[in-house]
């Protein structure tokens, strides 16, 4: 039996959890907050970054995980766990699903199945997830970047989401997404347009070779390098992509056409 439609929050919500400068982020944070509050009853965590531990700001710099959505108690400040990307089973689904889903350590839910999602190790879930159940919006931004947001009970062991995610897991994605890809935006650091990112011809032949699987030390054999000098080249690359490790380097090359020009 098909689940009913969900009502989906009014443009003028979604407005208010947009913002143009870094003035604006807490303001959209609590408007965020308070609207799923209303909308389910739930507590929000945030992040525009999964590979990164750098957790998002006010424009005054205060992080908002603590000041705006509350998580101030020692055991829940999941932003300062630096395994989490490694290790959390929701950090690892929103790498292979797009969709809202909810999970618990007997396993994800989806509207639409998922394989890939049934080989993640839940073990440990709750040591490892820090939660026993999450509603989670998976936010896939431009050049490969995965934000994403828990939406998590209030009763640390309820372990059921099954209700909120069929009444609501729909305006959650509106309102995250759209609060996410306002942050994005607004906090980019000042870089290179990425229209004019220049690589260099080793750069681009180091890189190739990498996405075809090679090591530092077979490219070196094969190109007649150093493996320092590889290193160094796929990490100047890097650098110019603005990525935060060598697959998302090998991803944005591709993106923009870098790993076909050489033959």
């Amino acid at each position: 039996m098909s689940s009913p439609p969900q009502e989906l929050p009014p443009a003028r919500t979604i407005a208010t959890v947009r913002f143009i400068d870094p003035a604006g982020i807490r303001g959209a944070a609590e408007a965020l907050r308070d609207q799923v509050d209303a909308l389910c009853g739930l507590r929000t965590a945030i992040s525009h970054n999964i590979a990164i531990r750098e957790p998002m700001r006010t424009g005054d710099g205060a992080i908002l995980a603590s000041e705006v959505f509350g998580f101030r108690e020692s055991e829940a400040r999941w932003w300062e766990t630096p395994q989490l990307a490694l290790s959390s089973p929701l950090v690892q689904a929103c790498r292979v699903e797009a969709e809202p889903f909810w999970c618990n350590a007997q396993g994800f839910h989806t509207r639409l199945a998922n394989p890939l999602l049934d080989a993640i190790d839940l073990t440990d879930f709750r040591i490892r997830a820090m939660t026993v159940a999450a509603l989670v919006v998976p936010i896939h931004l431009p050049f490969g970047q995965i934000g994403a947001a828990s939406f998590l009970s209030p009763d640390r062991d309820e372990e059921d989401l099954s209700k909120p995610y069929r009444e609501c897991a729909d305006a959650l994605a509106l309102l995250a997404t759209a609060f996410v890809q306002s942050y994005v935006k607004v906090t980019a650091r000042t870089r290179m347009d990425v229209a004019g990112v220049s690589l260099t011809k080793r750069e681009v032949e180091c890189l190739r070779w990498a996405a075809a699987g090679k090591t530092n030390d077979e490219i070196g054999l094969i190109l007649g390098l150093q493996r320092t000098t590889v290193r160094f080249h796929i990490r100047s690359a890097s650098l110019k992509l603005d990525a935060v490790n060598r697959d998302q380097t090998l991803f944005k090359a591709a993106q923009l056409g870098f790993l076909g020009m050489m033959r």
